[in-house]
Protein backbone atom coordinates (compact mmCIF):
# COMPACT_ATOMS: atom_id res chain seq x y z
CA UNK A 1 0.00 0.00 0.00
CA UNK A 2 1.39 3.35 -1.04
CA UNK A 3 0.63 6.77 0.43
CA UNK A 4 -1.31 9.32 -1.62
CA UNK A 5 -3.23 12.54 -1.40
CA UNK A 6 -5.84 13.81 -3.82
CA UNK A 7 -6.85 17.44 -3.97
CA UNK A 8 -9.97 18.25 -5.95
CA UNK A 9 -12.04 21.35 -6.59
CA UNK A 10 -15.83 21.21 -6.82
CA UNK A 11 -18.00 23.78 -8.64
CA UNK A 12 -19.06 26.63 -6.34
CA UNK A 13 -22.63 26.63 -7.70
CA UNK A 14 -23.53 23.33 -6.02
CA UNK A 15 -25.66 23.21 -2.88
CA UNK A 16 -24.16 21.96 0.38
CA UNK A 17 -25.88 18.59 -0.07
CA UNK A 18 -24.47 18.20 -3.58
CA UNK A 19 -20.97 19.10 -2.39
CA UNK A 20 -21.20 16.48 0.38
CA UNK A 21 -22.47 13.97 -2.20
CA UNK A 22 -19.41 14.60 -4.41
CA UNK A 23 -17.10 14.17 -1.43
CA UNK A 24 -18.81 10.89 -0.52
CA UNK A 25 -18.56 9.76 -4.15
CA UNK A 26 -14.77 10.25 -4.15
CA UNK A 27 -14.44 8.54 -0.77
CA UNK A 28 -16.50 5.58 -2.05
CA UNK A 29 -14.28 5.21 -5.13
CA UNK A 30 -11.23 5.04 -2.87
CA UNK A 31 -12.65 2.58 -0.34
CA UNK A 32 -14.37 0.29 -2.88
CA UNK A 33 -11.12 -0.18 -4.77
CA UNK A 34 -9.03 -1.22 -1.76
CA UNK A 35 -7.92 2.12 -0.37
CA UNK A 36 -7.98 3.27 3.24
CA UNK A 37 -8.77 6.90 3.98
CA UNK A 38 -6.58 8.41 6.68
CA UNK A 39 -7.93 11.97 6.73
CA UNK A 40 -10.34 14.20 4.85
CA UNK A 41 -9.68 17.92 4.99
CA UNK A 42 -12.23 20.43 3.74
CA UNK A 43 -10.46 23.63 2.78
CA UNK A 44 -13.67 25.48 1.94
CA UNK A 45 -14.51 27.88 -0.87
CA UNK A 46 -11.51 29.75 -2.23
CA UNK A 47 -10.68 31.98 -5.15
CA UNK A 48 -9.03 30.16 -8.04
CA UNK A 49 -5.70 31.37 -9.40
CA UNK A 50 -7.32 31.68 -12.82
CA UNK A 51 -10.77 31.10 -14.30
CA UNK A 52 -11.69 27.46 -14.94
CA UNK A 53 -14.82 26.87 -17.05
CA UNK A 54 -15.99 30.43 -16.25
CA UNK A 55 -15.67 29.83 -12.48
CA UNK A 56 -13.58 32.15 -10.33
CA UNK A 57 -14.13 30.25 -7.07
CA UNK A 58 -14.24 26.61 -6.05
CA UNK A 59 -14.70 24.35 -3.01
CA UNK A 60 -11.45 22.58 -2.16
CA UNK A 61 -11.03 19.14 -0.56
CA UNK A 62 -7.92 17.10 0.27
CA UNK A 63 -8.09 13.38 1.02
CA UNK A 64 -5.06 11.54 2.43
CA UNK A 65 -5.19 7.78 1.82
CA UNK A 66 -3.21 4.59 1.35
CA UNK A 67 -4.02 2.39 -1.60
CA UNK A 68 -2.66 -0.08 -4.14
CA UNK A 69 -1.26 1.52 -7.28
CA UNK A 70 -4.11 0.19 -9.44
CA UNK A 71 -6.62 2.39 -7.62
CA UNK A 72 -5.14 5.62 -8.99
CA UNK A 73 -6.16 4.86 -12.58
CA UNK A 74 -9.74 4.16 -11.48
CA UNK A 75 -9.83 7.28 -9.29
CA UNK A 76 -8.50 9.44 -12.12
CA UNK A 77 -11.08 7.99 -14.54
CA UNK A 78 -13.94 8.75 -12.13
CA UNK A 79 -12.72 12.28 -11.37
CA UNK A 80 -12.40 13.07 -15.09
CA UNK A 81 -15.94 12.01 -15.96
CA UNK A 82 -17.53 13.82 -13.02
CA UNK A 83 -18.65 17.18 -14.41
CA UNK A 84 -18.98 18.85 -11.01
CA UNK A 85 -15.26 18.40 -10.24
CA UNK A 86 -13.43 21.10 -12.17
CA UNK A 87 -9.81 20.24 -11.22
CA UNK A 88 -7.92 17.54 -9.35
CA UNK A 89 -4.39 16.40 -8.65
CA UNK A 90 -3.12 13.18 -7.11
CA UNK A 91 0.22 13.14 -5.29
CA UNK A 92 2.19 9.99 -4.47
CA UNK A 93 4.50 9.96 -1.45
CA UNK A 94 7.43 7.59 -2.10
CA UNK A 95 10.55 8.22 -0.03
CA UNK A 96 10.77 7.76 3.73
CA UNK A 97 11.00 11.52 4.19
CA UNK A 98 7.85 12.08 2.11
CA UNK A 99 5.96 9.32 3.97
CA UNK A 100 6.95 10.92 7.30
CA UNK A 101 5.63 14.26 6.01
CA UNK A 102 2.40 12.51 4.92
CA UNK A 103 1.99 11.05 8.43
CA UNK A 104 2.49 14.48 9.99
CA UNK A 105 -0.11 15.97 7.65
CA UNK A 106 -2.58 13.24 8.61
CA UNK A 107 -2.01 13.87 12.30
CA UNK A 108 -2.34 17.63 11.79
CA UNK A 109 1.20 18.42 12.91
CA UNK A 110 3.29 21.20 11.43
CA UNK A 111 5.87 20.03 8.92
CA UNK A 112 8.49 22.53 9.98
CA UNK A 113 9.21 23.71 13.50
CA UNK A 114 8.81 27.39 14.20
CA UNK A 115 11.95 29.46 14.05
CA UNK A 116 13.64 30.18 17.34
CA UNK A 117 13.10 33.64 18.66
CA UNK A 118 16.19 35.76 18.19
CA UNK A 119 17.38 38.30 20.69
CA UNK A 120 16.40 41.81 19.63
CA UNK A 121 19.11 43.71 17.84
CA UNK A 122 20.62 46.78 19.40
CA UNK A 123 19.87 50.06 17.62
CA UNK A 124 22.44 51.07 15.02
CA UNK A 125 23.55 54.11 17.03
CA UNK A 126 24.39 51.94 20.05
CA UNK A 127 26.42 49.42 18.04
CA UNK A 128 30.19 49.81 18.39
CA UNK A 129 32.02 50.84 15.25
CA UNK A 130 34.26 48.32 13.57
CA UNK A 131 38.03 48.83 13.35
CA UNK A 132 37.75 49.61 9.64
CA UNK A 133 35.10 52.28 10.28
CA UNK A 134 37.26 53.85 13.01
CA UNK A 135 40.26 54.02 10.67
CA UNK A 136 38.14 55.58 7.93
CA UNK A 137 36.75 58.24 10.31
CA UNK A 138 40.25 59.02 11.65
CA UNK A 139 41.52 60.12 8.24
Amino acid sequence: MKHYEVLFIVKPTLTDEEVVAKLEFVKDVITKNGGEIAKVQEMGARKLAYKIDKYERGVYFVIYFTAPAELIAELTRNLRITEDIIRFITVKYESKQEVNAWEKLVKGLKLYSARKERAPRAPASAAPESDLAQEFNAE
